[in-house]
């Protein structure tokens, strides 16, 4: 199963009273969301779900795809690890999953999946670590296929 883990683009700060979910990308996290949606769009195979947190920030991310996604509340800021793998069905789900949320959740995500252990890895905004999990002869399996940010592509 492929886990494309996608951190939210660039997002205004919050300003005195604004509610953490109602911040929207500035105009270079969009364009940061722009240039992933195109990169993500020609290499995602048609059956990936795509779920996004129900942040402002996310959906926007998300969006950019051009591409039909859920809105999962459980993936909103402050989830865990165990509750994004929930939400992506990870490692049993049939189709690849994509997942746009937060750190240092996401984070969380990939050092538990490569490292098997629960560290806040940094994710760049807007950065994509897309991870295959496959069974061997002597068990199961992460590989790193593909960490990139916006500012490579």
């Amino acid at each position: 199963m492929d886990l494309i883990l996608w951190r939210h683009a660039e997002a205004h700060e919050a300003s005195a009273g604004e509610d953490d979910l109602e911040r929207a990308l500035t105009s270079k996290g969009e364009r940061q969301a722009k240039r992933m949606a195109e990169w993500l769009n020609r290499r995602l195979a048609e059956s990936t779900r795509i779920l996004a947190s129900p942040a402002l920030r996310c959906q926007q991310t998300a969006q950019a795809l051009e591409r039909s996604f859920k809105t999962i509340a459980a993936l909103a800021p402050g989830a865990t690890a165990e509750e994004v793998l929930k939400a992506a069905k990870w490692p049993n789900a049939s189709e690849p999953a994509l997942v746009i949320g937060h750190q240092p959740t996401l984070g969380l995500v990939a050092s538990s999946l490569v490292a098997g252990l629960l560290e806040p890895w940094g994710i760049r905004k807007g950065a994509v670590w897309w991870l295959r999990g496959r069974e061997r002869e002597d068990g199961s399996q992460v590989v790193i296929q593909v960490v990139i940010g916006p500012d490579c592509l």
